[in-house]
Parts: C-alpha cells; sequence; structure tokens
C-alpha cells in the first residue's frame, strides 16, 4: 500500500512517521554495484511507461512551479511507474563546500522545509488522480547522502538529524540505497553508476553502455548525454546520464556551464532493457502544464 503525505504538519509530524516507518520495504540485502531488478513490477505487453525524475536540487528560496507542472503532466499521462534519482533536496547546510561567509544563515530545518515544499508541489496533482497508484522509486542520492554522514560526524546530533526527516514512504515512494542499482523493465537506475577502485561516477553515456553492457539512467551530472548500441542478439541498448531538474543557478559554475539542458524524461515501451526516451524541457513543461 502506498501512503503519502499531502499536508505540510503531516511532513513534519515525527510520531506520524515512525508509525509507518515499519511498513516500507526492507533495505535490499544485495552488494552495492548489482543490479536488484523489482519483479514485482508487471511489464505490460506493450512495456511500461516510466516518468524520471532527474535532479531536483530543492533548497529555499528557488523556483518550484516547475515541479507542480511535471506532477500535473504525470497525473494527465499516468505513467506506470515514477522514478526518482536522488539528490531531489541540495541540503546547502550540511555541505562541506563554501565558505563560512557562503554558509552564513543556512540551517537544516530549512533544508528539510524546502524539500517537503518542492515533493509536495509535485505529489499534489498525482495524488488527487482518482485509483492512480503507480509504483513509486526513489534512488538516494549523494545530497540525501549528506544527511547520513553529518549523522555519523556528530553523534550528539543523533535523533535530530536523520534520513526519517524526509518521510519518503510517506509520500508513496519505496526508497533504494545510495549507488544501490534497481532494474526496472531490465533498464538499470541510479543516482550513478561508480567506476574503478575508487568509486568515481561514470561520466559519459557511452562509456555507461561499455562497462555495464545493459541499458541505463543515471543522474547526478549536469545537462544530458544519451548513447545508443546493439546487443547480440539484436536488442538495443540505451544509456542516458541527466541530473538537472531544477531551474536556479550555480555560483560554482561558469555562465557556460550554467546554461546546460533541464528537464525530466518520459520512457515510453519500457521492456527487456529497451526503451524509447522523450525529453520534455522545464521550459516545455511551464509552457503546457502550469
Amino acid at each position: 500500500m502506498a501512503y503519502r503525505n499531502l499536508e505540510a504538519k503531516r511532513a513534519y509530524d515525527r510520531q506520524y512517521w515512525l508509525k509507518i516507518k515499519g511498513q516500507g520495504p526492507a533495505p535490499s540485502q544485495l552488494p552495492i554495484g548489482t543490479v536488484q531488478h523489482l519483479k514485482d513490477i508487471k511489464v505490460p505487453r506493450d512495456g511500461l511507461k516510466i516518468a524520471y525524475i532527474p535532479d531536483v536540487q530543492a533548497m529555499e528560496g528557488v523556483p518550484m512551479d516547475h515541479l507542480a507542472a511535471a506532477g500535473k503532466y504525470i497525473a494527465d499521462k499516468q505513467p506506470d511507474v515514477i522514478a526518482c534519482i536522488g539528490d531531489f533536496g541540495d541540503f546547502p547546510s550540511l555541505s562541506r563546500f563554501g565558505s563560512a561567509l557562503e554558509r552564513e544563515g543556512l540551517r537544516y530545518r530549512k533544508d528539510v522545509s524546502a524539500f517537503h515544499q518542492a515533493m509536495e508541489a509535485l505529489m499534489n496533482p498525482i495524488a488527487k488522480v482518482a485509483g492512480y497508484d503507480p509504483y513509486m522509486e526513489f534512488c538516494e542520492g549523494n545530497h540525501e547522502g549528506h544527511i547520513e554522514r553529518y549523522a555519523g560526524e556528530h553523534p550528539e546530533m543523533e535523533g535530530r538529524v536523520s534520513m526519517d526527516d524526509l518521510a519518503l514512504p510517506a509520500y508513496g515512494w519505496r526508497v533504494h540505497p545510495f549507488l544501490q542499482p534497481v532494474g526496472i523493465g531490465g533498464v538499470a537506475f541510479s543516482h550513478y553508476f561508480p567506476s574503478g577502485v575508487m568509486g568515481r561516477p561514470i561520466t559519459t553515456a557511452r562509456a555507461l553502455m561499455t562497462k555495464l553492457h545493459m541499458s541505463a539512467v543515471a543522474g547526478h551530472q549536469q545537462d544530458r548525454d544519451i548513447a545508443f548500441g546493439r546487443r547480440a542478439d539484436g536488442g538495443h541498448m540505451t544509456t542516458l546520464i541527466t541530473g538537472s531538474f531544477y531551474q536556479h543557478q550555480y555560483k560554482y559554475l561558469s555562465p557556460f556551464t550554467n546554461a546546460h539542458w533541464r528537464g525530466m524524461y518520459f520512457m515510453h515501451e519500457v521492456k527487456d532493457g529497451q526503451f524509447a526516451e522523450m525529453a520534455l524541457s522545464i521550459q516545455y513543461l511551464l509552457r503546457r502544464w502550469k
């Protein structure tokens, strides 16, 4: 059963979250890097429809109207699966980067509040559709990982800083650990796919295909990159890296790199690792679905 928490007071109600926490799926027992195929997602004869949400990087003071537009689009098209690739929140208060001056005024509670504001903008239109109950898969990103890292480095904050604060299952998401790839319709999804002993992200779609030998979708990286290939049995492979579903700019990027593509994807006919991809820019969503 999917749980959705559409009111801010419930999103921040820790007691409510603790009541339902035990009803979510258990974390995967597979080693990191092994694709956990979600066999309970039945693939129809014509394939799945998947709405793919890249990195939202929500934080205080940034535009979020594109998320409401995306929610309306999803509510209208009613895909079988909604897949969020992580880094839905930015959590700048927990970042190790930036000067003390840049971190002035940042607060964890504001980060969590922005996360819920963004999640509610996306989920409210979807929850209003009677009888629509899609599979909702959330792959944790490195920014969600900041919460666990910070809690581990500051034991005095035990019980005050936790992934529980995001209440993801309360919105209906099944949560998959950071860097635990999940397979949906034969396509691997992960925030990013690591390579080498140091586990650095694979940064090009072509390299991702070469190393994985299967269709895959990743976020983490701004802009978009896509590669196509063929399997020995004649089937098609597609790898996609795109991690920018936000409107704001970042100071650490140049004017050129801040001009990267921003949007989400809708995947049609997802079956046996094959799919037809459709790009939806933020401009299009705001123009047609705002």
